[in-house]
């Protein structure tokens, strides 16, 4: 039964907030009392925390499969924002945007395990990027990965990039171009360039 209240929760989180979601709302879409949901969560709280590592966990999980599909690094770069954009509205009602206004430790608490779970597949790419001639053989790889990270926190970070005022498919484009501008080859570059005329928004 746990796994069942999860597994619902998180597919009304995502699709309508964190926020606007109720206790109600979850007994009623799974025809159970509330008293059934607080058996195994004392508070929202408590559900919303599970429910964003389950989350959290199957976007690793979806971007580690994407991973292995990618023809190329550049590939799969396009094909991760994909996946992520999955996440993100362009509505202050999205569901990240309401976990980072109203349940910050826990948005923080995943922003600390991404580098962990995520970082070795960054590392990863850019080593076959690398071997494969598209990004250059000199760059510091454990540098790179990091500020990439950094800089895909930094651009969902609510405070820099107000959901009203800046539309995260844009915000999320223009980073990956600007990420893989600053470490391709020339082969790279003209790899990327017809990837991006192909897949323009």
């Amino acid at each position: 039964m746990k796994g069942n209240i999860l597994n619902i929760s998180s597919q009304l989180f995502l699709e309508i907030g964190f926020k606007n979601v109720t206790m109600d709302d979850i007994a009623e879409k799974m025809g159970i009392s509330k008293k059934t949901i607080y058996y195994y969560f004392k508070n929202k709280y408590e559900l919303v925390k599970e429910s964003t590592q389950l989350i959290f966990e199957n976007a690793c999980n979806d971007i580690e499969r994407i991973k292995k599909l990618a023809k190329h690094p550049i590939e799969e770069l396009y094909f991760v924002k994909s996946e992520v954009l999955k996440y993100f509205q362009n509505e202050k009602s999205s569901p990240v945007y309401q976990m980072q206004k109203y349940y910050p430790e826990i948005y923080n608490d995943i922003k600390n395990q991404e580098y962990t779970r995520l970082g070795f597949l960054v590392k990863s790419s850019l080593n076959e990027g690398i071997d494969t001639g598209l990004f250059r053989k000199n760059i510091d790889i454990d540098f790179v990965s990091r500020l990439y990270m950094n800089g895909m926190r930094g651009i969902r970070d609510i405070d820099v990039f107000p959901p009203e005022n800046f539309d995260i498919k844009i915000l999320i484009e223009s980073y990956l171009e600007y990420h893989a501008r600053a470490i391709v080859t020339e082969k790279g570059l003209s790899v990327l360039n017809k990837f991006i005329s192909k897949n323009a928004l």
